[in-house]
């Protein structure tokens, strides 16, 4: 009885795309940890905020570095692990939360990757000013692209998941 109220598959599921909304809004708001409103008063006020923008910009940039040098490439071993593992369980024994899982997880990879390069680019010196605004921004801007694109990907093959199983049943 239960099951026949909620459906459990991931694509006709509203708790999956809510979580989906929830994970790129998120992303999108914290650059690099950093609160993307933080960016836009630094942007006009200037002065104390300003200041603190650079601040909390450098601990994370620093933080986020760290990571990557010193355990990047064991995470990176065990992230493409996982990604293989769910393209295997997904697209071929057909494992519905195994598809949305990856189609969650993957452009959040590429997100991460591009933070990573986002701190890179901070730390060899656009860590102030106007040039730290720009290259948040910019960061922000690809960060929304990517998720407009995956959001989009996800819901073409949601919908094509939802057809298909209600048309042929499997």
């Amino acid at each position: 009885m239960v099951f026949q109220l909620i459906d459990l598959r991931s694509f006709s599921n509203l708790w999956f795309w809510i979580a989906l909304a929830v994970a790129w809004s998120s992303t999108s708001h914290w650059v690099l940890g950093v609160p993307y409103d933080m960016v836009l008063r630094a942007k006009r006020q200037g002065g104390q905020a300003l200041t603190d923008l650079e601040d909390i910009t450098r601990i994370n940039v620093n933080r986020i570095l760290y990571i990557a040098r010193t355990s990047g490439i064991w995470l990176m071993a065990f992230l493409f692990f996982v990604l293989t593992t769910l393209v295997v369980l997904g697209f071929y024994y057909r494992v519905e939360f195994a598809q949305a899982v990856f189609l969650l997880g993957a452009p959040l990879s590429g997100v991460g990757a591009l933070s990573i390069r986002t701190a890179r680019f901070i730390e060899a010196g656009e860590d102030s000013g106007e040039k730290l605004q720009h290259r948040l921004h910019i960061h922000r801007m690809t960060t929304q692209f990517i998720g407009i694109l995956a959001i989009f990907v996800t819901a073409m093959w949601g919908m094509y998941q939802n057809i298909n199983m209600s048309m042929f049943g499997h």
